[in-house]
């Protein structure tokens, strides 16, 4: 049976994204889960929610703006959630992790924005609260993978509990990093063609963009697997085992997907390596020459120089054809010393 979408009456006449971008209190989107339907609520409809007995089934997904400086007050006021999940909101620079408050799930996920440009600073932070009725999400930028949920859910795919609802999100932001990731490696495998055709270019700053991106991604995200295989280790009373063997397949996918940066990351390095080695090799091999063209004007800078001198007994004084006998003597020592250094560089 398909999912069954309510949409209050207020809502008859706007599109589904009026939360997105709409000030309705720091309240992006709320979806309330029931037997396989959902409802799209306001602000108003989900105060009412959060005040009403929810049946066993019956769950609510809230998305929150940070930016918006009434949503914390209103979120304490509204919801009980553990004060670790406000103290992880005021984290400078968070990791991903996910653990256990009591029987509260606090997830901190990073992600990348929506206007994603392969940047480092492309990425941005993800709050969760997962209980067996409520899932917040808060973020300050708009995210990628939570787009994709909202977009999943807008099309009829209806998860059956705020377990399935992260593990869905777990699994989009796999996905989106496995995209960044062929598009990285694509333009990598572009590089490695200029850099064997000889045409170094910008390659060694496109590299240079790249390389750090990964690091953000591994630095930020590495920690996400360990953490949902020990939240496996003592998982909440109200997560059965479908559940745990989701996560469990979320935590295989992602920790592949972490793999895959770190061998991204060593095959960048090695052609990094790669344009060093050509760019010293041009460096010598332009040594080379001006210490040939050095080596080769010595005899007339040194014959210059003698002659040069304002004393007597200079040889060739008187001679008409000094001049003369002096140009040969320097070119027979010019060609000398071409022939010793080309002699040298052959052996």
């Amino acid at each position: 049976m398909g999912a069954v979408f309510i949409v209050p009456a207020f809502y008859m006449t706007t599109a589904l994204p009026v939360f997105f971008g709409a000030d309705n209190g720091g309240i992006l989107c709320a979806y309330a889960f029931t037997h396989g339907r959902v409802e799209i609520l306001n602000a108003a409809e989900v105060e009412r929610w959060l005040l009403q007995p929810v049946s066993e089934r019956a769950f609510l997904w809230l998305h929150v703006n940070l930016n918006h400086n009434q949503i914390l007050p209103w979120l304490q006021q509204h919801t009980v959630l553990p004060d670790s999940f406000y103290e992880a909101l005021q984290e400078p620079s968070p990791s991903s992790r996910i653990e256990r408050d009591e029987d509260v799930l606090l997830a901190v996920m990073n992600d990348v924005v929506f206007d994603f440009t392969f940047e480092a600073d492309d990425i941005a932070t993800l709050w969760l609260a997962v209980q067996p009725h409520l899932m917040v999400t808060a973020r300050r930028k708009p995210l990628r993978s939570v787009d994709r949920l909202r977009m999943a859910v807008k099309n009829g795919d209806i998860p059956a509990s705020t377990i399935e609802l992260l593990v869905h999100l777990l699994q989009d932001q796999a996905d989106e990093l496995a995209k960044i990731i062929a598009a990285v490696n694509e333009k990598t495998n572009r590089i490695e063609d200029r850099i064997l055709a000889g045409r170094i270019g910008s390659s060694r700053a496109d590299l240079g963009n790249m390389r750090r991106l990964l690091v953000q991604f591994k630095r930020l995200l590495a920690p996400e697997p360990g953490a949902l295989f020990r939240l496996l280790m003592r998982p909440p009373k109200w997560m059965d085992e479908d559940n745990r063997q989701d996560l469990r397949q979320s935590t295989e996918e992602f920790a592949g997907v972490i793999e895959d940066i770190g061998t991204l990351q060593e095959r960048i390095k090695l052609l990094q390596e790669e344009i060093g080695a050509n760019l010293n090799e041009q460096i010598n091999r332009s040594l080379y020459v001006l210490t040939i063209v050095t080596v080769l004007a010595l005899p007339f800078n040194v014959v210059g120089g003698l002659f040069g001198m304002n004393v007597g007994g200079i040889p060739f004084e008187n001679n008409p054809h000094g001049f003369s006998l002096l140009v040969w003597l320097v070119s027979i020592s010019v060609v000398l010393a071409a022939w010793f250094l080309l002699r040298r560089r052959k052996d």
